[in-house]
């Protein structure tokens, strides 16, 4: 019965807490069914019911009313993990993982969770974790009885099904300065794509050696990451203005070096080979990066996705890496490593030695030649704006 305006709607909601605590469910039931005509937007009034049904073993009742509080509160915890014990109780195994990764994507810090929820988000991580294993041994024995096998399967697929899984995230181009549309979003390229790197390659002895004569050089190099008074200074993980991280430019800003030309005439001519990204006063840059023991380039993104970065590996200790977007390389010596820098990379070196890469630029072989015209006239018209 609908309770008339007189009322005392909080006296029956007092009553059916006591009813639910001293087991009588369906008093408790009639009370907040009540309470529930009245008040329509307590999500605590609905969890109360949804609690009395699931004591009288009525689950479309119970479903029902944490429907209701879902829809007023997405991340109640309790509403959330009521549904997935009820979807785990009847063995509808993707329903109640989608539930238990909610608890566990919606719970707040522990320091911010009371003891009680804190409880029920640890059991909601044990059992998201019990399911993510069933799913997964799923998966892969379906896949093994089509074919699959990892790591002899297409390398694309292997990165498709740990997306899947959840064992990587998504990573995507995110330039700082310029985008454009509609390239493949790859992290890396491989070697045998481009025709020109064979006799780069060929080359490395001759620009090893043209390194050594200036690696020694304390006055050679200079932080890759310098303090510039006309933009907003960038920390960079503490290496700007250090010599941590180092460049020694061939050519810098789409003009050659004399004076570094002059020293590294080899590498110079060999690095013309490529397709070197040409926008006059923008790029290309082609220079030797020294990354010093110890150090660490931390996660950041490119200014602009119609170029590719390309690092030739010259002096490589062991404890040196890679990252980009979700896939990790070593450096190789004498083996170009061709990557996407608008998509989250890092580096790193955890050796005691130096590691020095020759490092240039070159155009996405996506773009036509008329697309490159105007990519480079665009990027040239940014930089001159203002001068």
């Amino acid at each position: 019965m609908t309770p008339s305006p007189s009322t005392d709607v909080d006296a029956v909601a007092q009553g059916a807490l006591a009813a639910l605590r001293r087991g009588d469910a369906g008093e408790a039931r009639a009370l907040f069914a009540r309470v529930a005509a009245v008040k329509p937007d307590e999500a605590g009034v609905w969890y109360g019911l949804a609690l009395a049904c699931k004591d009288l073993g009525d689950d479309t009742a119970m479903l029902e009313a944490l429907d209701r509080v879902l829809g007023l509160e997405p991340h109640h915890i309790s509403a959330l993990l009521m549904k997935a014990d009820h979807f785990a109780r009847i063995g509808d195994d993707r329903a109640a993982q989608a539930f238990y990764r909610a608890v566990v994507a919606q719970a707040p810090a522990p320091q911010y969770a009371p003891p009680a929820i804190q409880d029920l988000i640890r059991r909601a991580e044990r059992q998201s974790a019990l399911y993510s294993q069933r799913y997964e041994t799923h998966l892969l024995d379906s896949l093994s009885r089509a074919g699959f096998a990892p790591g002899r399967s297409s390398r694309r697929f292997d990165q498709s099904v740990d997306l899947l899984l959840g064992r990587t995230q998504i990573y995507l181009q995110s330039p700082t300065a310029f985008y454009f549309p509609e390239l493949p979003q790859r992290q890396f390229y491989e070697r045998e794509e481009f025709a020109w790197i064979a006799a780069l390659e060929a080359q490395a002895d001759v620009i090893r050696d043209e390194l050594l004569g200036v690696v020694g050089d304390d006055l050679a190099f200079r932080p890759y990451v310098r303090s510039d008074g006309s933009r907003p200074p960038k920390a960079f993980g503490g290496l700007r203005d250090k010599l941590d991280w180092s460049a020694f430019y061939l050519i810098e800003n789409g003009a050659v070096v004399p004076e570094a030309a002059a020293r590294c005439p080899a590498t110079l001519a060999a690095v013309e080979q490529a397709p070197l990204c040409k926008a006059r006063g923008c790029t290309p840059s082609v220079l030797f990066s020294l990354l010093r023991p110890g150090a660490r380039i931390p996660p950041h993104t490119g200014h602009n996705n119609a170029r590719l970065i390309c690092h030739l590996p010259l002096i490589v200790p062991d404890g040196c890496g890679l990252r980009v977007g979700n896939e990790t390389r070593p450096w190789t010596l004498g083996q170009t490593l061709i990557f996407d820098d608008t998509m989250e990379h890092e580096a790193w070196n955890e050796s005691d030695e130096i590691r020095v890469v020759l490092l240039f630029d070159i155009w996405r072989p996506e773009l036509t030649l008329e697309e490159r015209d105007l990519v480079a006239a665009t990027l040239t018209a940014v930089e001159s704006y203002g001068r």
